[in-house]
This record gives C-alpha cells, structure tokens and sequence, in this order.
C-alpha cells in the first residue's frame, strides 16, 4: 500500500489542481485589486480592465470577438444557459431540440426540463466507440428545430466528435448548434468560425484554473434569452457580480494551456493504454481508439467492479475515477457506456484514467505495475463466473 506523502492524482478529467502560475496571477485580486467591476471610479476599472484582457485570451483562444464571451460560474451553468436561453428564445420558431446520448448530466437534465415544459427533445444515438452519426442527424432535424447540441469530447470515454461536420449540418439547416468544449477546450485546435459553431462552453477547473469560473461563447447575432436577472452584468446576458480572481486565474490558464504539448500527453496515454491491453487479460478499451482526448483512457475488466478497482487502487495511492466524477458515488452504470452498446456489467467493470500537466514517467510505471496486480486480486475473489 501507498502512504499519504507519495499519493498519485490520475483524474485530471474530474478536476486539475491550480497551477503555481495561475494562483500568482490570481492573488492580488482578491484584496489588492478587489474593486466590483461596475465601479466607476479606479478601484473599478482596473479589475474591470483584468476581466477584459481575460475575455480577449479566450476570444483569441477560439477565433472569436471579445464581446462574443460571457462569463459564467461554471459549465453547467453555461450549459444550461445555451439549452434554456435559445430555448426561451426561439419558440416561436419552434421547440424541438437534438441532443446526443452521450452528454454530460447537466445538459441531459437541462432537456429533460425542457421536455417537462411542452419541448420535444430527440436523442442521436452512438456508435461502439461513442461517435454520432451525421446521417441519423440529418434525419433527425425537422422545420421546427431549433437547437443541436453535441458534446466534443466526452468527459467519460474521450471520444471527439466531428463537431466541424455537424455544425455544417445545422448550419445549412438554419438550426442553432451548440456544443460542450469543457474538456476539449485548448486540447483541440477550436476556431468558431471555420467550424461553424454558434454556442460554445468551457470550463476553467479543467485546464488548471480554478474552480468557479467559466464561459459561454455566443455567435453576434444569437437569440438567447438570460438565465439569470439583475444588474445587467457581462453585456446585459448574465447578471451577478463578477468574480474577478476566478476570471483572471482562468486568462492564465488558457494562455499557459495553449503552450502545452498536448502529443506528449497522447504518447503517455498510448503507453499506459498499450500495457494495460497487453498485460491484463479480458481487458478492453472504451471509446474510441483514435479519437480520443490526449489524456483520456477508459478501460473495462472481465469479472470485476469498476468501484472495487477503484478502492484497491487507491489503497496504493492511485487515484482514478468510475465514470463522470459529477456522478461516480450514483451506483447506476454510466449512461455513456450504455449508450455505446455495453451491457450493466461491462460498464461497470469500467473505470476512467486521466492525465494531466503534472503527471510523470514515474507515476505512469507505477500504475502500470500495480493495476495488474489489484485486477488478478479481484478476479481471484470474485463472484462472477470466469
């Protein structure tokens, strides 16, 4: 077993710690430079001026213009904003909206309220590995569609979908797309405007910022509604008192995270993914083989718990995930797998690997070396037939 000094964090996809250089950019505004935004007098304006050099790095970061990015507290909000906003908005129009089987839980409730409200919602389905079909897309939208919303890589299996491709679907079909970049935002090359995307989240706390802050991407142009009133706060869209160190932290975040060698990452998880297959028998990888988020690994057992793998390992220190951390304690199997075709065994005899910036050679061999070891014990005690 491990001890407490020498522990190994591999679910970076749950959350990433705060980077030494994110936290210093962050400091002074939380009691040097802690003026409210909508101040006019100085200790206003230079926080202000702060917030926006923070909103140009995430416009540069996606092609798009400083006025197009509205600050929120976290993706789920900015999901929820994207899905209700254009909902409210464009009902009119209609009140059908298309979402894949594989998003994240906020947007899948954020439908299910939708629905609960007299709005038809249709689910694209997946394929083996987690990726949509176009054909079934085109199918799927109708006169009265309003909104496509497709997560780009998944937060469970790292699947990236082709979301260039989609959104030129919805585009000729004059239907809103939306899609959920929290985990492949500064992994994944994303312009908005080549790729036709029209709503975009992200998320600060998985690119080493802090927890707290976020944003929604809205193409000039957009009929949305606000998902919340009040002063009038971000260009009227989003109202609530900025939070100033949480919006700086996440700048540096993007500006760090863009100079990040992202092959280096995919070379690990290529390694780790290889000496699992290999060594570990009735071991199978889920999602994709290719394309898949530089870090995300998600692999299944023949004959055990995912949450047994995940007690054990973490008795030596090593630290990885069921599934989606939002919803790991929930002893339902994942939704994602489901959707992919795996049976409530297979999915829950998953569990999720992933890396991140501060992961190293060393941590990886020791993975590697003592998850055969915890499998081929809970095998030996297991209850399933083998």
């Amino acid at each position: 077993m491990n001890t407490k000094q020498n522990r190994i964090y591999l679910d970076y996809a749950a959350t990433t710690p705060v980077d030494p250089r994110v936290l210093k950019a962050m400091m002074p505004y939380f009691s040097k430079k802690f003026g409210n935004t909508s101040s006019m007098h100085f200790f206003g304006s230079e926080p202000c001026q702060a917030v926006e050099k923070a909103r140009q790095i995430m416009a540069q970061a996606i092609g798009a213009s400083p006025e197009e990015i509205f600050f929120t507290a976290s993706a789920t909000e900015s999901n929820n904003w994207a899905l209700k906003g254009i909902a409210s908005a464009n009902k009119d129009k209609g009140k059908h909206i298309i979402i894949s089987s594989i998003e994240h839980d906020c947007v899948l409730n954020s439908a299910q309220y939708l629905k609960s409200q007299g709005y038809q919602v249709s689910i694209l389905s997946v394929d083996k590995y987690g990726m949509i079909n176009l054909d079934e897309l085109k199918g799927l939208i109708r006169n009265d569609t309003i909104l496509v919303s497709v997560i780009h890589g998944n937060n469970e299996i790292g699947t990236i979908q082709p979301i260039d491709k989609i959104a030129k679907i919805c585009k000729e079909a004059k239907v809103y797309f939306h899609t959920d970049a929290s985990q492949s935002f500064t992994k994944i090359p994303i312009d908005v405007n080549q790729d036709n995307i029209d709503l975009m989240t992200a998320s600060s706390h998985k690119i080493y910022g802090p927890k707290g802050a976020g944003f929604l991407y809205i193409r000039k142009g957009t009929k949305i509604d606000p998902l919340l009133h009040g002063g009038g706060h971000e260009m009227g869209k989003r109202s609530s008192t900025v939070n100033v160190p949480a919006i700086v932290g996440f700048g540096k975040a993007v500006e760090l995270a863009l100079a990040d060698d992202q092959k280096k990452m995919a070379v690990s998880r290529d390694k780790i993914i290889k000496s699992i297959l290999t060594k570990i028998p009735k071991s199978y990888l889920n999602g994709h083989p290719t394309q898949r988020l530089s870090n995300n690994i998600n692999v299944r057992f023949d004959f055990v718990e995912g949450e047994s793998v995940l007690m054990e390992l973490d008795g030596y220190g090593i630290a990885v995930s069921t599934g989606s951390a939002c919803s790991s304690p929930k002893l339902e199997p994942s939704h994602v797998l489901l959707a992919c075709g795996l049976r409530h065994e297979q999915a829950h005899g998953s569990i999720r690997i992933s890396l991140g910036r501060f992961t190293t050679n060393q941590e990886i061999a020791y993975l590697t070396k003592i998850l055969p070891k915890v499998i081929e014990k809970l095998r030996k005690i297991s209850p399933f037939k083998q």
